[in-house]
């Protein structure tokens, strides 16, 4: 898993509440036996005509918000199902953080999980981050985890995180990752348990 440390870059804005991940990845991209081109599928609906074309009008497709590293989204973010292939696309676009005021539970599981940071703000706070987002050429925010803030042009915020995901995210570390890192107490354990109960082996 990508380490997160501190990451500055373009943030774009997407206004809507409840984007699903129907629409963040929509089913014809699930077919696939690994994660590969994951990227193309990304908002597809949304960034791609009907002949394969981009849509102009789509934030991601216009010059002041291409290769965004953040997105700055409405409520309940990443609701409907659970698809992992979502977050993964959001991952192979280049996306490192998410801001908004909610996640849908298995979304934002799935984004810890494979190091996708979602940062959680008051409205206000978070209105301060989309006014940002709106303005091409000054939209270039800083997230720095192990302090965790946000910073901008003219502004600094502090955001909660669970100190378990933090520690993870900034070692790069999967749910095996984590697990390996108590490698010698698991070995110790097995070890004494197969002294213990011979039987077993």
């Amino acid at each position: 898993m990508q380490a997160f440390s501190i990451v500055q870059g373009i943030v774009a804005p997407l206004h809507a509440a409840n984007i699903d991940t129907d629409v963040i990845m929509p089913k014809q991209f699930l077919k696939g036996i690994d994660r590969r081109g994951l990227e193309r599928g990304l908002f597809h609906e949304l960034r791609f005509d009907t002949a394969g074309q981009e849509r102009p009008e789509f934030i991601l497709n216009q010059p002041g918000w291409r290769n965004a590293r953040f997105l700055v989204v409405g409520d309940n973010f990443g609701c409907g199902s659970s698809r992992e292939h979502a977050v993964w696309g959001l991952m192979q676009y280049g996306v490192r953080a998410l801001f908004g005021t909610s996640f849908a539970g298995i979304f934002s599981d799935n984004c810890a999980r494979n190091g996708l940071l979602t940062i959680t703000l008051k409205q206000e706070e978070l209105s301060c981050i989309m006014q940002l987002a709106d303005q091409a050429g000054l939209n270039v925010v800083t997230v720095d985890l192990q302090l965790q803030t946000i910073s901008g042009p003219d502004f600094e915020l502090s955001f909660a995180i669970d100190p378990m995901r933090k520690t993870a995210l900034l070692q790069g570390l999967d749910g095996i990752g984590q697990t390996l890192t108590w490698r010698d107490q698991i070995q110790a354990f097995q070890d004494k348990h197969f002294k213990d109960n011979p039987w077993f082996r």
